[in-house]
């Protein structure tokens, strides 16, 4: 199947130099152009987009507010955003985990880290940026008084899992693949996909990134800052 892509961002030479990027894969294909986040929407919608590589500082309704949005739209559920950023050191970056995104990539980022991310994306696997978003997230949880970016619901929210789910789920939050979870828990790789959906259903997440969210927000994995 071809990755249907949309592209947001108001800087009309980045959109043009990652469509020619994204066209050049025989497996994706850009299906629509927006310089701002109501546009986004939009044409998410309409163009029936698979993925979404969204800016977040835009003109308008910004690249946080247009991720809100496409979380909360039931009918764009199958939806996936990347959040592209110049700076991937910013608290934006983690409101929009925060509101639903699948993950963020620097503008910076080589050709190949852009196109994996986007097939990451689109099978719904994406924890995302080659960097640590882990680390970032922490960062970002462990500032603030000692309640911020908790929430008591999630944590109880979590009684609905089983042991091994837990321990999964802090594996995904540690930012490790199927393949190394099965790896340190001596399970098949099928298994820890099964857990991580399984989690991801009860917990009501749209996908991994999400996952390491819930689990620093509820107070599961604890943010460490080096």
């Amino acid at each position: 199947m071809t990755i249907r892509v949309l592209l947001a961002d108001d800087q009309a030479l980045l959109r043009s130099a990652f469509r020619v990027l994204v066209d050049s894969e025989p497996d994706m294909e850009v299906v629509g152009e927006a310089s701002e986040g109501a546009e986004a929407v939009r044409l998410a919608r309409e163009q029936r987009a698979d993925v979404v590589l969204m800016d977040i500082r835009m003109p308008g309704t910004d690249g946080l507010a247009a991720t809100r949005l496409i979380s909360a739209d039931s009918a764009l559920a199958h939806v996936r955003v990347v959040i592209l950023t110049t700076f991937e050191v910013d608290d934006y970056v983690v409101q929009a985990l925060r509101a639903g995104a699948s993950g963020f990539l620097g503008k910076g980022s080589e050709p190949e880290e852009l196109l994996s991310a986007i097939r990451i994306a689109a099978q719904g696997e994406a924890l995302l940026s080659p960097v640590a978003t882990k680390g970032l997230i922490a960062r970002f949880l462990a500032q603030g008084d000692a309640d911020d970016g908790r929430d008591p619901a999630r944590s109880g929210r979590l009684e609905a899992l089983t042991v091994r789910e837990r321990e999964v789920l802090v594996q995904v939050a540690g930012g490790h693949s199927n393949d190394e979870i099965a790896e340190r828990l001596a399970v098949s790789p099928l298994t820890v996909k099964t857990h991580v959906n399984r989690a991801m259903a009860k917990l009501g997440a749209r996908d991994r990134a999400q996952l390491v969210v819930i689990a620093y927000e509820s107070g599961l994995v604890r943010p460490r800052v080096e």
